[in-house]
């Protein structure tokens, strides 16, 4: 478990993380939000002590990361792009790891069997793809076979079967009982994997709470209905109180009507449905939603429409 207590960072006059309060406990997937700049990977850092917090503080099991006498038995972590000295090879940087923390060397194979590096566990590290450097930082993470992990953009240059690979992993070990903490920008891979949520921004927590509930609160369902008479139909919803979009020559959005209620007003009024569907909310609308306020930086779309 890990528990962050008004842990605080500042930078001269700018303040990364503010006042920081939540728990990241045992048998999840907690995933980690926010936009660019909003203080995630500081936040990590002072929970592994890279970096001192201003004020507050970070616990591992209870107690602060630097207290910990063998760090890599009880928390796994990678939080940057790269592992190991580029002249180093993948076993002899996985070996030191070992010693260095009192493991059994034969973990650095084992290690590297589980993130497919065998075959290139006597090459250069400097000449590895992104891809291979993140499964090179994985097995350090999981060099001590720890119950915690914390893992910052994994996915990052992974290829589809690694990232089905990492999620299958995460899933694991939380189901083993395992505190899995991870950070990243790919939504869709985490509203598969993640079972709590924790957004920040601009340093602060925006809000946390299970994955589902946070989007099925955050994001209004949507029913979609193809039909020959969507102008009729839309009528009928519109008079009931319903938001009726058009989606194109027969097809209607609608939202704030059950998609029972939908049927049964087009059977009463006899007209016929060649689809009537649910889209699901999705954690990206949520994540649109919730993070509006707090980034930093829009693009501009050709024809003038801004986006955040």
């Amino acid at each position: 478990m890990i528990t962050l207590e008004a842990l605080t960072k500042d930078f001269g006059s700018t303040r990364a993380v503010n006042e920081l309060s939540v728990d990241i406990t045992a048998g999840k997937v907690t995933g980690f939000l926010g936009p660019n700049g909003a203080g995630k990977s500081t936040t990590m850092r002072m929970i592994l002590g890279l970096d001192s917090p201003t004020a507050g503080k970070s616990l591992v099991n209870g107690v602060p990361y630097a207290k910990l006498r063998y760090p890599l038995h009880t928390v796994g972590a990678h939080i940057s792009g790269t592992a190991g000295h580029p002249g180093h090879t993948p076993r002899t940087f996985l070996k030191a790891l070992a010693q260095s923390n009192r493991i059994p060397v034969r973990r650095a194979e084992q290690a590297l069997a589980e993130v497919g590096l065998q075959s290139v566990a006597t090459k250069r590290i400097g000449g590895f793809s992104l891809g291979m450097r993140q499964r090179l930082g994985i097995a350090a993470a999981l060099l001590g076979d720890p119950q915690i992990l914390i893992l910052d953009e994994p996915m990052n240059g992974l290829d589809a079967e690694a990232i089905l690979w990492i999620r299958q992993l995460m899933r694991t070990r939380a189901d083993a009982g395992g505190t899995i903490f991870v950070s990243s920008h790919l939504m869709s891979e985490v509203q598969q994997v993640a079972d709590h949520l924790i957004l920040i921004g601009r340093g602060e927590l925006i809000t946390e709470a299970p994955t589902q509930e946070l989007i099925q609160e955050f994001t209004q369902q949507l029913i979609t209905v193809r039909t020959p008479r969507a102008s009729a139909l839309a009528g009928l919803l519109l008079q009931q109180g319903a938001k009726v979009n058009n989606a194109g020559e027969g097809h209607l959005e609608v939202i704030g009507m059950p998609l029972e209620r939908i049927g049964a007003l087009a059977f009463a009024g006899g007209i016929e449905l060649h689809e009537l569907s649910i889209i699901h909310g999705s954690l990206e609308n949520a994540y649109k939603q919730l993070t509006h306020d707090t980034v930093d930086y829009s693009a501009e779309l050709t024809g003038g429409v801004k986006t955040k």
